[in-house]
């Protein structure tokens, strides 16, 4: 396989991903501002924390509202952190492999374009703004759904999927990393409700709150929260299970020593961890770390394949 392609291939499986997580993180966010009090936590200003963005918003907008972080995360054209601005990059990358991929992916990437641009404007009202998220998400769902039933499961499905599942495990760690710094503690009784509030609301930014609870069988706590979120394997969007996926996508693939030691470095760090004795501090020096080894390990990634790095 050409690397041009291998590259291609890998950046529309992680646009995707953006895309669906960003989707998905923002509905929840604006559930949550319709249930707690609006002084008791900063609720949309950690989005641009979380998408890792907040240089470049920062540059362009004086203050954080609502109004602006919706606008800069969903529909701003210029904005390289935005859902249409990932949407956009997905297709233009598919554009330009056409021939690689089954004509119904092809479709189904290009409608998902096309259908966030034109409803876009309905984002900035609260009311509108569910429903169209709702259709990112569901759009995105159905290209991975395509894809999977209608692409060889070859080497070009496994650079599809590896940079779905690095964006993934990436975001995982900042949703935890951000959100649980607003997460009350245990000592604070009368503010218990809106601590559970926050825990229930990381777990429903990853799909993963039904999950939780039929697997820990737990009322909702920080330290279960995650556990769950990092250790557990059999949920998708765990740390563990990105992780494993990718390991299983690396052994396909040729000269991919140097990435699966990155890998397994990664893997030995997260087994090791025992979150019930982390405070925030600590949490978050730990989760920096995680997402550095990510970054490290797109690189190794990006050297022994790529024709050059790329963001």
């Amino acid at each position: 396989m050409l690397a041009r392609v291998a590259e291609t291939l890998y950046w529309i499986g992680r646009y995707h991903e953006r895309a669906e997580n960003t989707a998905r993180l923002l509905k929840v966010n604006t559930n949550l501002s319709l249930d707690l009090p609006r002084d008791l936590f900063p609720l949309w200003e950690p989005m641009i924390d979380i998408l890792g963005c907040r240089q470049e918003y920062q540059q362009r907008h004086p203050h954080c509202t609502e109004r602006r972080i919706i606008n800069f995360l969903i529909c701003d054209e210029a904005s390289p952190s935005s859902i249409i601005t990932s949407l956009a990059r997905a297709r233009e990358n598919a554009r330009s492999i056409r021939e690689i991929l089954p004509r119904e992916g092809w479709e189904a990437i290009n409608l998902s374009w096309q259908n966030a641009s034109d409803h876009k404007a309905g984002c900035l009202s609260r009311s509108d703004r569910q429903t169209y998220l709702e259709r990112i998400m569901s759009d995105v769902q159905r290209i991975t759904g395509v894809l999977a039933g209608s692409m060889n499961h070859d080497t070009a499905y496994d650079f599809l999927n590896l940079g779905r599942k690095i964006e993934r495990a990436d975001m995982t760690t900042r949703i935890i990393d951000v959100r649980s710094d607003t997460v009350i503690p245990a000592t604070f009784t009368e503010l218990k409700p809106f601590g559970d509030m926050v825990c229930m609301n990381i777990l429903k930014s990853l799909s993963g709150y039904q999950m939780y609870r039929q697997t820990m069988q737990v009322r909702v706590r920080r330290e279960d929260v995650f556990d769950f979120l990092l250790h557990y394997r059999m949920f998708p969007r765990s740390l563990a299970y990105c992780t494993s996926n990718i390991q299983r996508y690396l052994s396909n693939l040729p000269n991919s020593g140097d990435a699966i030691k990155r890998l397994k470095r990664i893997n030995r760090s997260v087994a090791r961890s025992n979150l019930k004795n982390l405070d925030q501090a600590a949490l978050h020096r730990f989760l920096d770390r995680l997402q550095l080894q990510l970054g490290q390990l797109h690189d190794d990634i990006a050297r022994t394949w790529f024709p050059q790095l790329s963001i």
